[in-house]
């Protein structure tokens, strides 16, 4: 499961709201965990925060607070789940203010590397483009989702290629 994310997804570009917002979601659900148990509950998030809709998990009421810490399928963190919630508020904001979460989450990609990391040692864990990008989201209403939660969606995004100049995994448009 995690080769084949890592084979057909990560660094993968991804564009539209509910699939950022999916992302930026997951990524904050996975913060202290490993990254194989946010994938083996995956379709369960995507079923529960009905496949991320911004509008439809803006919505989202205390009741559905309960509901999904009463759910096992999923990680039962209720600050994770709250802030999820107010990112997808968030990006409804945005919408009332005439611009997309695509564009802004975009507008921080910084230029390819030169070069692919030659070890895992040469990745950083965050970057300036990360920190602004996690400054930028903060500032309009985003939720756990610091410098280095920040550099992981990019790379998962495919803002950064962080494979390794071993891996056999080609990415991009």
């Amino acid at each position: 499961m995690y080769a084949e994310y890592h084979d057909t997804e990560w660094g993968v570009p991804v564009h539209g709201e509910a699939a950022l917002l999916e992302r930026i979601a997951l990524e904050g659900f996975q913060s202290g965990l490993s990254w194989l148990t946010v994938l083996r509950k995956r379709p369960a998030f995507r079923e529960l925060f009905h496949g991320f809709d911004p509008e439809r998990v803006a919505a989202f009421g205390p009741d559905d607070v309960d509901r999904l810490l009463g759910d096992a399928r999923i990680i039962r963190n209720r600050a994770k789940i709250e802030a999820t919630i107010a990112n997808a508020r968030a990006v409804v904001g945005l919408h009332e203010s005439g611009r997309t979460l695509d564009e802004l989450f975009w507008s921080f990609a910084p230029p390819p590397r030169a070069e692919r990391p030659l070890t895992w040692q040469d990745v950083p864990a965050w970057t300036d483009e990360s920190k602004a990008l996690a400054k930028a989201l903060k500032a309009e209403g985003f939720r756990f989702f610091g410098p280095t939660t920040a550099y992981a969606a990019m790379q998962a995004c495919g803002l950064v290629d962080d494979h390794l100049a071993t891996c056999l995994t080609v990415t991009g448009d």
